[in-house]
């Protein structure tokens, strides 16, 4: 016997046309790429929208064809999105952060018909656009007194794309299941490997994500997505933030401490997320200026493991809730968020901060598991580590066109390639990525955690840790630290800050600091590259 309720499609178009209708007024603020501030409403967007799925359309722009996007966020971006969805095709957004010849290689593999484009990025576009041939237009997005001179013959500004279209567009009545957007990610080995998401899955996702033991996001707030759309989906605040009508603020191109701290302020936001590289640079900012962040809320932080040093600055020195997350482009992104349970607002500080370095607890929808080398099931004791894998409604089944099919298997779990731990109460902790984890006399030591507490030391602005070969142990830690301007430390220092809150036999062998640490085009540690540049180093006492 089946129930008797509505088969009501989960389509990324219905959250626009709802925040159309019942969020007519919320703002969306965009710092564009031209310099000033723009304004538009729910409304608006929902409207320009259908403008752009009727350009699509008369373009002749198939339902599953690729559209790529090469863009910050702004207002204008948003309205590709549900534009392109909306009329049955699949966004694309491509990373510009990775070299032109990447960009070219994944647009090529994903087949992409047009591309949309920020006129900070038109230097790539005139390098590649010979290398692709098929996309029918290259669309810039801004109006014709902006429309960059390069010498691209299919170039056409974005306003000018759209102004033939009065919106009267009725959006594709399309399977939930239908491929929405399309993200490629390089925390595979090889190729970058397209993830393809669905309607259903975004939708779920968002759903889920809104939660108050989640994102907790809801129509009061005034949202500072600066983890970009080019990365998972910004966490999917693109669709969540519409979905209850919060406020928007797109920060553009401008993510500097200086010019994040002049949105907070005077856009009022009250909750933001971004990879803690961009929230180091944030707090050196406010200690230098002076500044507090008196209207913000919550702040997200996710992309790599956030350091203890710096969850407790946000919330003892600031006063803002620091919300620990992880996830993957594979999961639509969100796997796990840092919210405290019930009763655990009650334990002193220092052990609160315990559960909030972890990455926090599975959303509903997100099944966690831990397997050993065998293959074997690891125990839930927050101890025993083991190779991370997930399962779920929103996260990939596998790559598009069939590649990387190994990191999936025949029960439908997703090896993520992290190594981690499971506590008793469901948190989970990342020790490392299984290529980067620390093998020592047969045991595991973490990177991550050793880093985290590196950067807990008032001279260190950033810290990485990698193995390196060791005649007896196999290999040994080593740290690689960056200091903060105007600072100093020695190797003795650095190690002594470690001593007593690590085991004894986690302790880095040496300590080497640098002017700068490498990082991969979505603010992660380049470990590879650290592995390379010290693959001959020779660790104290070792001949």
């Amino acid at each position: 016997m089946f129930g008797l309720m509505q088969d009501w499609p989960l389509l990324v178009h219905k959250i626009i046309d709802h925040a159309a209708l019942y969020h007519a007024r919320r703002e969306i603020v965009t710092r564009s790429v031209e310099g000033p501030m723009a304004r538009t409403t729910y409304g608006e967007l929902a409207l320009r929208a259908r403008k752009v799925a009727q350009a699509l359309d008369r373009l002749g722009i198939k339902e599953g064809e690729r559209v790529a996007t090469l863009a910050w966020n702004t207002a204008r971006h948003l309205e590709t999105w549900y534009g392109i969805a909306g009329m049955g095709a699949v966004y694309h957004t491509i990373n510009p952060r990775l070299f032109p010849e990447q960009i070219a290689w994944i647009a090529s593999h994903a087949e992409d018909r047009v591309l949309f484009f920020d006129t900070s990025f038109t230097a790539v576009i005139e390098q590649i656009a010979a290398q692709l041939p098929a996309i029918k237009l290259f669309i810039a997005l801004t109006d014709r007194a902006h429309l960059p001179q390069i010498s691209v013959p299919n170039l056409v500004a974005y306003e000018d794309f759209i102004a033939a279209g009065d919106g009267d567009f009725a959006w594709r009545e399309l399977d939930e299941r239908a491929a929405c957007g399309l993200c490629y990610t390089s925390g595979t080995t090889g190729n970058p490997k397209g993830v393809l998401y669905s309607h259903r899955s975004n939708v779920l996702l968002s759903l889920v994500a809104s939660g108050g033991d989640a994102l907790g996001v809801t129509g009061r707030d005034t949202v500072l997505p600066i983890v970009p759309m080019f990365h998972a989906n910004a966490w999917g605040l693109a669709f969540l933030a519409p979905m209850v009508g919060a406020n928007l603020v797109m920060p553009g191109a401008k993510l500097d401490g200086n010019s994040i701290c002049e949105l907070l302020e005077t856009e009022r936001v009250t909750m933001t997320a971004a990879v803690p590289t961009v929230w180091l640079g944030l707090l050196q900012f406010l200690e230098a200026s002076g500044k507090k962040l008196p209207h913000l809320k919550r702040v997200v932080i996710g992309g790599s493991a956030a350091p203890r040093s710096m969850i407790e600055t946000f919330e003892t020195k600031y006063g803002v809730e620091v919300i620990h997350a992880w996830g993957m482009t594979e999961m639509s992104p969100l796997g796990t968020l840092g919210t405290l349970k019930p009763g655990f607002e009650e334990l002193p500080y220092p052990r609160q901060l315990d559960y909030k370095v972890k990455q926090g607890r599975p959303l509903f929808g997100v099944e966690l598991k831990l397997v050993g080398d065998g293959g074997q099931e690891q125990p839930r004791d927050g101890k025993t580590f083991g190779r991370l894998k997930v399962r779920g409604p929103a996260i990939a089944k596998g790559y598009f066109r069939g590649e990387g099919a190994s990191a999936f298997d025949e029960e439908g779990w997703f090896d993520t390639g992290d190594v981690a731990t499971l506590d008793e109460d469901g948190y989970m902790t990342i020790t490392d990525r299984a290529k980067d984890v620390i093998k020592s006399g047969g045991e595991w030591i973490s990177s991550i955690e050793i880093e985290n507490l590196a950067v807990s030391h008032p001279a260190v602005a950033e810290a990485a840790v990698i193995g390196v070969h060791h005649p007896k142990w196999d290999e040994r830690p080593l740290l690689i630290a960056v200091l903060k301007p105007g600072k100093a430390a020695t190797r003795e220092d650095i190690l002594n800050h470690l001593s007593g809150k690590i085991a004894k036999w986690w302790i880095p062998d040496d300590v080497v600091f640098v002017n700068s640490i490498a990082h991969t085009a979505t603010g992660k540690i380049q470990k590879l590259e650290l592995r390379k540049a010290f693959a001959d180093y020779r660790l104290p006492g070792v001949a």
